[in-house]
């Protein structure tokens, strides 16, 4: 059976892309997650492809770094499949690692710089971010999410307080108010200190 698995790493990315080529290449079924590829510990549709391919399977990925972006985890999840009887196959990239073939070194040295680029792209974009946050703080930028206006905490409270006439629970203060019911909670507990 032909396998596809598609990743992206963030909510706002797209998969549509990756899962039409995979179609395109016969995949009778696809696994796809969005979740960062740095680990395989919140990968939960590869381990769903894991705990489903039988021997002889085949697993289609678009691009190596689609897979991870970790040279360790590429090769031993590549290695486990192997072993397993399941043959890789790297569209864009031009790649296969067959079940039970050594394959070529030539193939097995492009797959190490591949993977090598993929985890150097993403060492970049933390180290970069990082940078970012930290030039950021030294100029007094506030980073995270943005408060809500004290007038929206107030009136939070006061229906909070009201809540006994009102028949509102927190969830629907927090609904009307467009105010976090853990702010809520932590502003509650600051008023009655």
């Amino acid at each position: 059976m032909k396998i596809g698995y598609a990743r992206v790493s963030t909510v706002g990315q797209d998969l549509e892309s990756q899962e039409n080529l995979l179609m395109e290449y016969g995949c009778e079924r696809i696994f796809v997650e969005k979740v960062t590829g740095t680990s395989t510990a919140q990968r939960k549709a590869l381990q769903d492809l894991f705990d489903k391919i039988r021997e002889g399977d085949e697993v289609y990925v678009t691009k190596i770094d689609r897979l991870a972006r970790s040279i360790i985890d590429l090769n031993k999840i590549v290695s486990d499949l192997n072993e397993m009887g399941v043959s890789v196959y790297f569209i864009k990239d031009n790649l296969e690692f067959q079940a039970g073939d050594e394959g070529n070194s030539m193939q097995r040295l492009m797959f190490n710089v591949l993977g090598s680029f993929a985890q150097f792209e993403r060492d970049l974009i933390v180290e970069r971010t990082t940078e970012g946050r930290e030039r950021a703080k030294a100029q007094g930028k506030h980073l995270g999410r943005k408060g809500k206006a004290e007038k929206d905490v107030k009136k939070a409270i006061r229906l909070y307080k009201e809540r006994d006439q009102n028949g509102m629970s927190v969830t629907d203060i927090s609904k009307l108010t467009g105010v976090p019911r853990s702010t809520i909670y932590v502003k509650v507990k600051e008023y009655k200190e």
